[in-house]
């Protein structure tokens, strides 16, 4: 059911939108649009008016119902225009919507793309929820992770038009935009194949090969490789770019005629709402050529008048984004910043624009070097080929899209980071492929069927290989998790602040936004201090042991991720919610404050015994008729990989405790038992494809495609263990058709037994004056309870 919601009923309620809208801008203008391009237009249209409803707390959520009401007046008013759609354009965008949810759908879970390979996703979330409520306001909301994220990125001007239809969607629907902008990013290159479907139209004759060319030019390898990792603005960039361009033929063709510069004028708005002022860069080539070819005969006072009005129009629809930001979005670096480098290894390649790039992540080098540069030589060629073809046919708007984009993209990639020159030339890496395609045409036309044939199917298994490579490689967030931290933000919501140990931004930033979330190593307004005094690296998750506990107690929720290794948090807080991935405490109403503290235990193990001495200096703190009370849990049983035996390519010698599991095999343990019962099995580490665990032989558990951020755990599953030797064993499978299950893998280990976790440690009180009966065992930690 959730998959139905997100990929059936939201694509299609936000289409039926689009279309709406269309057809009412047609109406507006006086002009039919080309059937092709209303939903593009249309969904240029949803992003300006949210963008004005959007600019005050007081309007925000009108956007939503006057969205809706602008929909249906046009599939009212339009009805009669509005003739069946040709199968093949239906077939190319259906094609390339299946492609783009192929990573998501066949994992069997509604989620998304992109998990810790880059976690801007989550800052998406939140400006989605915030905007489409509240627009810009960031009054009411308390010092968080959150609130910063929001003031940092809103407070400057962050343009936010990417996110307003999918908002709108969300909030028909009642869902999470968590499990919605995944479908919402397909849905955006289906239409981008719409829009190259319409604007081959004056070169190429033949629907299916027109429905080919769209097809694969709009899953272009870098964008399918952005859309991996989130990319929202690069795609919606590349369809307004392909849909303004569409724009352009008619437009010359009738003299910048005023009824037809609406169209175009909104969606260059829209443009700018998302990616601010400066994206009109991407515009300036095309409607360059534009205004030059269509003056020509037109006295100068008629086409300065047209040039303005097209101008005017374009800067009235986009006054949310002049009014609320700069020329160019904010950012943690400058825009112009040869080091700023962002989540990218080093800079990427030039020819990534080709739309061919065989290496699973976009940021590396192609699997086969040779082979993939003579493909990609063979794809620029027949690029060059298809510009000359659309100047001899005087295709203006295929003429102003190949040209005008490819001269905006060369001077972004000449003056911008690196960072920056990868979303250009993810954005404009459609064209090439698209060029490539009129060229093949051309040769068709021409009677070279078997010759244009042959190139346009090596050419387009270039591309295929590549997205196959990518789809194999994805990072798929674990829905499971994160849905208990949406079950957890609801019943916490107000009753902040809450602390969140585990470095996990989906929940700081979003799933957690109602109770105050800041996050130990993520932006925020208090300082999580350490005990020793610093702070947690960005990254890295810790445990409550190793904070300081006066900054710790300033929280009222701690939201943690089970592990064996977690400590039990200190004695003020109470459990109040455990699930399989998280557990929420409470800090109870009134706790008497602590005099002192011992944390115990290793980053593995979560116990030890403490030195009498110290146990005693803690009792004399703690002062005559005082308490100390002790958290007591049994030892996990910590085995070392380097002790397992497992495929020798799995690790050198000097990484034997912490192999790479590259392939199908299995690691085989022995570890001892002292006490018998139940137990959790635990590997540290993240695991791609199917993982199965074996006891003395028996089946216990299976799991997949589970990814951790640094310092956490996978659950393999549990059994009863009798006390003495066993044998565990953890079979990995080699890749297989499910996405993500090729990708790189991590290092894992150790093998962690746990008989009981933090939520079942119990506390132990002894007056002070007995302090030395805690001396003989092993406690989680020590506090000093004061008398009274």
């Amino acid at each position: 059911m959730e998959l139905l919601v997100a990929w059936v009923a939201f694509p299609a309620i936000l289409v039926v939108l689009a279309i709406g809208c269309g057809l009412l801008v047609g109406r507006l203008a006086g002009s039919e649009l080309p059937r092709a391009l209303l939903p593009a237009v249309g969904l240029a249209l949803i992003v300006v008016i949210a963008g004005f409803f959007t600019l005050a707390d007081t309007t925000a959520e009108l956007a939503t119902p006057v969205v809706v009401a602008l929909g249906l007046s046009g599939l009212v008013l339009g009805r009669r225009s509005l003739a069946r759609p040709s199968g093949w354009a239906l077939a190319a965008a259906g094609g390339v919507f299946a492609v783009y949810a192929a990573p998501i759908v066949l994992s069997g879970e509604a989620t998304f793309a992109g998990y810790i390979r880059l976690d801007d996703t989550a800052t998406w979330l939140a400006l989605t929820d915030r905007v489409i409520e509240h627009g810009r306001n960031l009054d009411g909301l308390a010092p968080s992770t959150y609130e910063a994220t929001l003031a940092f990125n809103l407070g400057d001007g962050y343009p936010v038009g990417a996110f307003l239809p999918l908002g709108v969607g969300a909030r028909l629907l009642g869902e999470d935009v968590a499990w919605l902008i995944q479908p919402f990013l397909a849905l955006l290159a289906a239409l981008l194949a719409l829009a190259l479907w319409s604007l081959a139209r004056p070169l190429v004759k033949p629907a299916a090969l027109r429905a080919a060319i769209a097809f694969v030019a709009a899953q272009s390898a870098l964008l399918f490789g952005y859309y991996l990792w989130g990319g929202i603005k690069e795609l919606a960039a590349a369809l307004l770019i392909a849909a303004v361009a569409g724009c352009v033929g008619p437009l010359i063709a009738a003299r910048f005629d005023p009824r037809l510069l609406l169209a175009p004028a909104l969606l260059a708005a829209a443009l700018a709402g998302v990616l601010s002022a400066g994206g009109l860069l991407w515009l300036a080539p095309a409607f360059a050529l534009a205004a030059a070819l269509a003056v020509r005969g037109l006295s100068a006072r008629v086409a300065g008048f047209r040039a303005a009005l097209l101008v005017g129009l374009v800067a009235v629809l986009a006054l949310p984004v002049l009014a609320g930001g700069g020329l160019l979005p904010p950012t943690s670096s400058p825009l112009t910043d040869a080091d700023a480098r962002g989540n990218l290894i080093g800079p990427l390649e030039p020819a990534q624009v080709a739309g061919i790039w065989p290496a699973g992540d976009l940021r590396l080098d192609p699997v086969v070097e040779l082979p993939v540069h003579a493909l990609i030589v063979l794809m620029v060629a027949a690029a060059g080929a298809g510009l000359l073809v659309g100047a001899r046919a005087r295709a203006w708007g295929p003429l102003a899209y190949l040209g005008g984009t490819a001269i905006a993209c060369l001077a972004i990639w000449l003056l911008g980071s690196p960072w920056v020159d990868g979303k250009a030339l993810a954005t404009a890496s459609p064209v090439v492929p698209f060029g490539a395609g009129l060229a093949i045409a051309a040769m068709v036309a021409r009677g070279l069927v078997v010759e244009g044939i042959v190139l346009g199917i090596v050419l387009a298994a270039g591309v295929v290989w590549s997205n196959a490579l990518a789809y194999r490689d994805v990072n798929l967030a674990p829905r499971d998790q994160l849905g208990e931290l949406e079950v957890i933000g609801a019943r916490i919501a107000g009753a902040g602040p809450t602390l969140i140990t585990e470095y996990q931004p989906y929940g700081a930033r979003h799933f957690l936004r109602e109770a105050e979330p800041e996050a130990a190593s993520e932006l925020r307004r208090r300082r999580v201090a350490l005990a020793n005094g610093e702070t947690v690296a960005k990254g890295d998750s810790v445990d409550t042991d190793a904070l300081d506990p006066g900054g710790l107690l300033t929280y009222r929720i701690l939201v943690v991720r089970r592990s064996p290794s977690q400590s039990r948090p200190p004695a003020a807080y109470r459990l109040g919610w455990q699930g399989d991935a998280y557990e929420v405490w409470r800090r109870a109403a009134g706790a008497p404050a602590r005099v002192g503290r011992l944390a115990l235990g290793t980053r593995r193990q979560p116990v030890a015994r403490p030195h009498c001495r110290r146990v005693e200096a803690l009792a004399a703190r703690a002062g005559p008729g005082a308490r100390l009370v002790a958290a007591s849990r049994p030892r996990t049983i910590v085995t070392s990989l380097a002790e397992a035996s497992y495929p020798r390519s799995w690790s050198t010698p000097a990484t034997r405790a912490r192999p790479v599991p590259n392939g199908a095999g299995e690691i085989e343990a022995r570890v001892a038992v002292a006490r018998g019962g139940s137990h959790e099995i635990w590997l540290a580490g993240s695991v791609r494809p199917g993982v199965e665990l074996a006891v003395d032989g028996d089946s216990v558990g299976e799991v997949r495609h589970l990814l951790n951020n640094r310092g956490q755990y996978v659950r393999l599953g549990a059994a009863e263990l009798a006390p003495g030797a066993h044998t565990i064993t953890i079979r990995f499978a080699g890749p297989d058709l499910h996405p993500g299950s090729g990708g790189a893998a991590a290092a894992v280990g150790p093998l962690v037994l746990s008989r009981a976790g933090a939520a079942e440690a119990k506390l132990i009180r002894v007056a002070a004056n007995d302090a030395r009966v805690l001396c003989d065992r092993a406690w989680d930690w020590i506090e000093g309870e004061p008398a009274g």
